[in-house]
C-alpha cells in the first residue's frame, strides 16, 4: 500500500469491500469539536497509537486521517508502519473528503452530507 490515499482512492476501497481499517485520530479537541466521522471509521487516540494498534487486524490495510492530512495523520502512519502494518494516510484529511462530497456519518451513526 503506497504511504498517502487520495479521497477517490479510499471511496474506491470502501465500495470494492476491500476491507480496509478507517481510522480517524484527530487530537480529541478537533473530534469533539467536531464529532462526524468517514463512514464506517473509528475515532483513536493519536498519542495512544502504540496502545490501540495491538487490536488491530494485521490481515487487513489501515487508512488513517486527521483534520488536513499533516502531521497527526503523518505520525500515526509512520508509527503504524513501523510496527508493520500496511497503513496510508488519506490526502488532506478528513476536509478534503467532505469537500470531494464524501459523506460522514455523526458519531452516533446518521449520515450526513
Amino acid at each position: 500500500m503506497e504511504r498517502t490515499l487520495t479521497c477517490a482512492a479510499l471511496s474506491a476501497l470502501a465500495t470494492s469491500r476491500e476491507g480496509v481499517i478507517v481510522l480517524d485520530v484527530r487530537r480529541r479537541p478537533a473530534f469533539e469539536a467536531d464529532p462526524r466521522l468517514i463512514p464506517g471509521a473509528v475515532w483513536k487516540d493519536p498519542d495512544e497509537v502504540t496502545n490501540w494498534a495491538s487490536g488491530l487486524n494485521r490481515e487487513r490495510s489501515v487508512v488513517v486521517y486527521c483534520v488536513h492530512g499533516h502531521e497527526v495523520s503523518h505520525g500515526a502512519v509512520d508509527r503504524l508502519r513501523a510496527m508493520g502494518f500496511q497503513a496510508a494516510l488519506l490526502e488532506g484529511g478528513i476536509e478534503a473528503w467532505k469537500s470531494s462530497g464524501g459523506l460522514v456519518t455523526d458519531s452516533s451513526g446518521g449520515a450526513r452530507s
